[in-house]
């Protein structure tokens, strides 16, 4: 069975860096690992810089570790002509490349905190094709794989 393929957004990537024991920090340690296959796109390390730059700026050190380490996989931001036809995907359309990004990777699964935009609309999820929630609902639908595996093979 393939590695699961999760796509983590800024808000996951920076709960990832900023925990020290959270589900981000997990998935970062099983992407590291070999366990999982962690994308993120161009905008996603744009985002992340920003935001730990004005609001954690004591974390950016741990943040470029993080990104030497973790067995990250950096894909390319999706076209300007691709963002423009995909505006349908999901309300707000700053998160249209993040959203196109992953589904361009078939990803099993988006990992995200934002509520607004992603995890209180389930159409969104419906419109890409895979799952999208926390990272804590990431890390819960590996170990139900996993419980699942482990089962048919006994």
């Amino acid at each position: 069975m393939p590695n699961p393929k999760v796509f983590f957004d800024s808000s996951a990537l920076i709960a990832g860096v900023i925990s020290a024991s959270g589900a981000a920090r997990v998935l970062l340690v099983m992407s590291e690992n070999g366990d999982i296959d962690l994308i993120i796109s161009d905008q996603v390390i744009t985002e992340t810089e920003r935001s730990l730059t004005r609001k954690a700026p004591q974390a950016l050190p741990e943040y470029r570790d993080t990104m030497k380490d973790a067995n990250i996989r950096v894909i390319r931001n999706p076209s300007m002509n691709e963002v423009q036809e995909n505006l349908h995907l999901i309300a707000d359309k700053d998160d249209v490349p993040i959203l196109l990004a992953a589904i361009k990777e078939k990803v099993d699964y988006l990992a995200t905190h934002n509520r607004k935009h992603f995890l209180d609309d389930p159409q969104v999820a419906e419109k890409a094709g895979f799952k999208i929630g926390s990272p804590g609902d990431v890390l819960g639908w590996i170990r139900e794989n996993l419980q699942q595996k482990q089962d048919s093979q006994d």
